[in-house]
């Protein structure tokens, strides 16, 4: 398993800056760890909070790929985060992370232009790297 996250990680492309939009700071502490483990120390990983500072962030650092987490406080969604991104100039892969995902949700998302769901009970590194190979590869043929 181990052999196989190495191979997969090098076969992503360079990855300098990281957006990641999450509103917990439990669950930013730790992906910003994950995201240091795969992408290496000098990753520039940026937080957004909510939802009215993803566009600023996108302007301030253009970021190669984009967490979001799909529940927001008060009541914002990745579902109002997307459009927002696109909206900001930003064309890059969108995973989305969600504590209450199931195939309806995963679908809904996909349709607005997440790259990649997974639930958020399943983030390491591996899962990281797998996510960020489906993103910018697209799925196994």
């Amino acid at each position: 398993m181990r052999s196989e996250t190495a191979r997969a990680k090098a076969a992503l492309p360079d990855i300098r800056n990281v957006l990641f939009v999450e509103d917990e700071d439990s669950d930013a502490r730790r992906l910003a760890a994950i995201l240091r483990i795969v992408f290496g120390r000098d990753v520039n990983a940026v937080r957004a909070e909510r939802l009215g500072d993803v566009a600023a962030a996108v302007a301030n650092v253009p970021p190669d790929v984009v967490f979001i987490d799909d529940y927001l406080r008060p009541d914002d969604t990745a579902l109002d985060t997307i459009p927002v991104l696109r909206q900001a100039g930003y064309e890059g892969p969108i995973i989305v992370m969600s504590g209450e995902l199931d195939r309806a949700r995963s679908l809904k998302l996909a349709a607005a232009g997440a790259s990649v769901t997974m639930h958020k009970e399943d983030i390491n590194s591996a899962a990281i790297t797998s996510a960020m190979q489906r993103a910018f590869d697209g799925p196994p043929a």
